[in-house]
């Protein structure tokens, strides 16, 4: 974690290659010093923080006032911070009856901006401060501070639910892993309305620009494990899998047992577990075959590599198998030496640099926050198995020299379909996810997802896809935007990675050209827009047999529909 110091060098640094993201700063108190945190931290993420900041202390008339900056600049990003603080000078002042309803009001503040503004809102929750007006008694007076701040914390959790533009950054966990001493500092308030001390302000820009990546699409996808000292104490081929320290007793084998808990937790969630290990294969699979203490089991890995080649090598054979960027990938290992080789081969991958002692291990991981998410659905606890699948596929390509005669093996079935209310939390999910197969690399919010379904000016198209290994999900979507009575414009075209070298682009364009045809559409007009990560896309609509159109800013393309022949894949529809 850098230093407010470090954070506010990066500002003179040059950004002008650096993507460029509109952010809007609300607070109830002074705000410059958090403004520079969340920009310097910006350069830490490659992003060019494009902040206005507010003046001092005006949140309410900003939000209510609908001819405000807050809604005539095309901000990507609403950050609010309206403290606690505040808030208790606010409560103190009301008549007795009024303070039972603070919350509720409070609350309907925030509900008001969120139906307002169509930014993604980054809102901060509210740090405790125990004023022991009632002691522990507080939980029991409706009318208390402490009771009232912990139902708007608890409500704002449920408002986020109902509003899917809304995402609160957790200030009040941030002081129960810090302390309120550390949080905050009572002599720098009074004399300068700053609410955060300087060590918490690099934590909070940090918790920030955490949702504002998840939800770009930068969010980690997979956690790579070593095992031996990693994840059980000892080591599995001197001490065998009876001997290993593992287990819910004391001792340190506790620890690891701990660990093993947080990492299922994470495959639960959808996040890809693999092992990396210098091991002999068959020794390394003992434990989770054999030790009745071991929490994480081989169904719950996605991809295990057990071998004597150096791990850099072996990160890339995961790497390969998922086909997910590498900047998506976590490597947690024991030895320095491992770390440093992973990162001096492959910086991309992020490897923390975990303590001596296992039972540190955990702690230090909770404070990097590193699994952050703008979204989640019950669909990512498939992942893992639809991970499996992937893993056996790769195995049963490399049976066939004939790619053609492999891809027909795998009997492969795809249902196309519009968004509906079961898939819309999925469409979004990932288009937000979708960083290499994307062609404009636009993000959708569920909100967004549901009005494009709703109108009459697209034409919507989700795939799945499914073959003799597994089902993998919804892997793929198309939005087609109506221009006129003769074209249509891809608006939208993103697929998950996972499914590349099998014709699914093939497919998707039959289908959208077949659907153009019924609705007596004569063009489509695709369109490429780079970014750093979306490379392999570049040729896309060439490959395809679209014809380029010169514009001024953009690369375009056209096809007409009329002269189209379907192109050859093995998936057949289910539509």
């Amino acid at each position: 974690m850098k230093d407010y110091q470090t954070l506010k060098r990066n500002l003179k640094k040059d950004l002008s290659t650096l993507r460029k993201c509109k952010v809007a700063l609300l607070g109830d108190s002074a705000t410059q010093m958090l403004a520079t945190a969340i920009k310097g931290e910006g350069v830490e993420r490659g992003v060019c923080i494009d902040l206005w900041e507010a003046e001092y202390n005006q949140v309410e008339r900003q939000v209510m006032d609908r001819t405000s900056l807050l809604y005539t600049q095309d901000f990507q990003y609403t950050i609010v911070f309206q403290s606690t603080h505040k808030g208790m000078e606010q409560h103190a002042l009301l008549k007795e009856e009024e303070k039972a309803k603070w919350a509720e009001e409070r609350l309907s503040f925030v509900r008001t901006l969120c139906e307002n503004s169509k930014t993604h809102i980054i809102y901060y929750n509210y740090p405790e401060i125990e004023d022991t007006v009632f002691g522990s008694y507080a939980n029991k007076v409706e009318t208390s501070f402490t009771y009232q701040v912990r139902k708007l914390n608890y409500q704002l959790m449920q408002l986020s639910q109902e509003c899917k533009n809304l995402f609160i950054c957790d200030l009040a966990g941030i002081q129960n892993k810090m302390g309120r001493d550390q949080l905050f500092d009572s002599a720098v308030y009074i004399n300068t309305e700053l609410l955060l001390s300087l060590d918490a302000l690099p934590i909070v820009a940090s918790r920030t620009l955490d949702i504002i990546c998840a939800i770009e699409g930068k969010g980690k996808k997979c956690l790579i494990l070593d095992l031996d000292n990693t994840l059980w104490g000892g080591i599995v081929g001197d001490d065998g899998w009876e001997g290993i320290q593992i287990g819910h007793g004391l001792g340190i084998g506790k620890a690891f047992t701990e660990f093993q808990e947080w990492v299922k937790k994470l495959k639960e969630r959808g996040i890809i577990i693999a092992i990396c290990s210098k091991n002999d294969e068959e020794k390394a699979k003992e434990p989770f075959l054999k030790n009745p203490e071991m929490v994480l089991k081989l169904e719950d890995i996605a991809v295990f590599i057990a071998n004597w080649k150096n791990k850099a090598e072996n990160i890339q054979e995961i790497q390969h198998i998922l086909n997910i960027g590498f900047d998506s990938m976590v490597f947690l290992d024991d030895n320095p030496f491992e770390r440093n080789m992973v990162r001096e081969h492959l910086p991309e991958v992020t490897v923390p640099e975990l303590p001596d002692d296992p039972g540190l291990y955990l702690e230090y991981l909770y404070s990097l926050n590193l699994f952050e998410t703008a979204s989640y659905s019950t669909a990512d606890q498939d992942r893992t198995r639809q991970y499996q699948a992937q893993a056996q596929r790769a195995t049963a390509s490399q049976t066939f020299t004939d790619e053609k005669a492999f891809l027909k093996s795998l009997n492969m079935t795809s249902v196309v379909r519009g968004f509906d209310k079961f898939n819309t939390p999925r469409v979004a999910q990932l288009s937000q996810r979708s960083n290499q197969f994307n062609l404009r690399t636009i993000r959708y919010t569920e909100a967004k997802i549901t009005e494009i379904a709703q109108s009459d000016a697209y034409m919507p198209f989700s795939f799945t896809l499914d073959d003799k290994f597994g089902d993998n999900g919804l892997i793929g979507v198309i939005i087609l935007q109506k221009q006129g009575k003769d074209t249509l414009f891809v608006d939208t075209w993103f697929m998950s990675c996972r499914v590349l070298n099998r014709g699914m682009e093939d497919f998707m364009l039959n289908t959208i050209v077949d659907a153009a045809k019924r609705a007596g559409f004569k063009h489509l007009i695709g369109e490429y827009l780079p970014t750093p990560k979306n490379q392999m896309v570049a040729k896309h609509y060439d490959r395809l047999g679209f014809t380029p159109i010169k514009r001024e800013t953009v690369q375009q393309y056209i096809l007409d529909v009329a002269g189209y022949q379907p192109r050859e894949c093995y998936i057949h529809s289910t539509v």
